[in-house]
Parts: structure tokens; C-alpha cells; sequence
């Protein structure tokens, strides 16, 4: 039976996708900074974990609790929404510790294992924003697309570890939170100058009929992990599909 670790699962993507694996038969690691098992089955086959992914002692804890994996699902992320003009350094530098360094450093905490195995899957979850850039989110875009480089590149290095590394681009899904859960983030992101255009994005956005579900990105992450092809790439949901094709 294959175990399958999988960062932020307290809610959206991530909580999932826990699910969908566990449903399917495997041993789900669902980790989170702050654990809630009230969000997932009670089984033998799960457990939760407390992990940060930006504090490598809570990287070797988790791994140490989890034991041997299969499968790394990079999923936690923050979400950013503003004009980068009024985005503070410290705050962009705190978008970038968790969405490209977290990423990175449970990646490299996991190799060891799967190259001396040459066996593992590493899932990058990135976003619909690297194939059509978005405005408002600059930051955000630029540390999804760092992740975007470092897995494509990642890939060919471990080729001969028989290790894959996949990616999986989400489309917009408003039951994400993406918003809300960017926090104090937002706090004067959008200044006066910017009202008027960010009204109108963010009105568009709420009119957009095809969206993505988290049901979608969950089968996708899925597929990845268990796609044996030289496929990198793998979009989730209708838009991200569309935008793919129009690339």
C-alpha cells in the first residue's frame, strides 16, 4: 500500500486531495501548520501532522512521524491579492518563504529517501496565473512561476533516480478563498489609485462562469502522482484545461 504526503490540508486543494487518495486506498500523511482531524475520516490509514513548511525542524518532525512516503504533494501556499506598488518587501519575502522555499525544502528533505529507493513522485500544485498571468497578483504569479522552473528543471535531474516531478496547475476556484485566506496580507494593498481597476477585476472574477472545483485538482494531483509518462504538465479544471491549449 502506497503512502502519499500531502502539505495544506487544513482546507481547499489540500483537504481534498486527502481525501480523494484516502478514498482510493492509500495512506494519507495530511499535514497542516495547525492540525483539525475533525476535517477528515477517522482511519488507520490517515493521519494528521503538524507542519510548517518554512521551519525546518517541523519539515524533519513531520518526515520523521510520517516514515517511509511514496508520493510529496507540495500543495501549502499562500495567496496574495494587490497592487504590487503598495506590496511591502517583508511581505513579499514572506509570500516567497512558503510558496517557493517551503516547497523547495520539502523536496529536498524527501530525496534522500525515494533516490536511495529509485522510486517517488514529487507534485508541485502551482496555478492557472503561469499560463495567463493575471493583474493584482504579481507576487503571487512570480513565486508560482519560480515553482513552475525549479520542477521542470528538477525533473530532468532525477531521471536516472527513477524519481518523477510533476505539475499541477489549478484554474480559478472561488471555494479556494484565495482572499480571505491571504490575511492581513491584504491590508492596504489596494490604495486609492488602484480602486477603480480592482473593482474591475475582482467584479470579473465573480462573473466568471467556468471555474475550477476542488474535486478537480484533487483528481489531477492524483493522475499526476500515479502517471508514469514523460508528462510534466498537467492543468485542473475547464479554464486552466483552455488556457493550456491556448498556451
Amino acid at each position: 500500500m502506497k503512502t502519499v504526503l500531502i502539505t495544506g490540508c487544513s482546507s481547499g486543494y489540500g483537504l481534498e486531495t486527502a481525501r480523494h487518495f484516502h478514498a482510493r486506498g492509500w495512506n494519507v500523511v495530511a499535514t497542516m501548520r495547525t492540525p483539525r482531524e475533525d476535517v477528515l475520516p477517522r482511519s488507520d490509514r490517515l493521519r494528521v501532522v503538524p507542519l510548517d513548511v518554512t521551519k525546518p525542524e517541523s519539515i524533519a518532525a513531520a518526515l520523521a512521524a510520517s516514515g517511509p512516503i511514496d508520493v510529496l504533494v507540495n500543495n501549502a501556499g499562500i495567496g496574495l491579492l494587490g497592487a504590487f506598488e503598495a506590496t511591502p518587501m517583508a511581505t513579499v519575502r514572506d509570500v516567497f518563504e512558503t510558496n517557493v522555499f517551503g516547497v523547495m525544502a520539502m523536496t529536498q528533505a524527501v530525496l534522500p529517501q525515494f533516490r536511495a529507493r529509485k522510486s517517488g513522485v514529487v507534485v508541485n500544485v502551482t496555478s492557472s496565473v503561469t499560463l495567463a498571468p493575471m493583474p493584482l497578483v504579481a507576487v503571487y504569479t512570480a513565486s508560482k512561476t519560480a515553482i513552475e522552473g525549479f520542477t521542470t528543471s528538477l525533473a530532468f535531474e532525477l531521471e536516472s533516480f527513477n524519481v518523477r516531478v510533476k505539475l499541477v496547475e489549478p484554474g480559478y476556484c472561488p471555494s479556494t478563498r484565495f482572499a480571505s485566506n491571504s490575511g492581513s496580507r491584504l491590508d492596504g494593498l489596494i490604495p486609492e489609485p488602484y480602486a477603480p481597476f480592482a473593482q474591475r477585476i475582482l467584479g470579473a472574477f465573480s462573473q466568471q462562469a467556468v471555474v475550477t472545483r476542488e474535486s478537480d485538482v484533487a483528481e489531477v494531483v492524483w493522475l499526476a502522482a500515479n502517471d508514469t509518462s514523460p508528462t510534466h504538465r498537467f492543468p485542473a479544471g475547464p479554464d486552466a484545461v483552455a488556457l493550456a491549449r491556448s498556451a
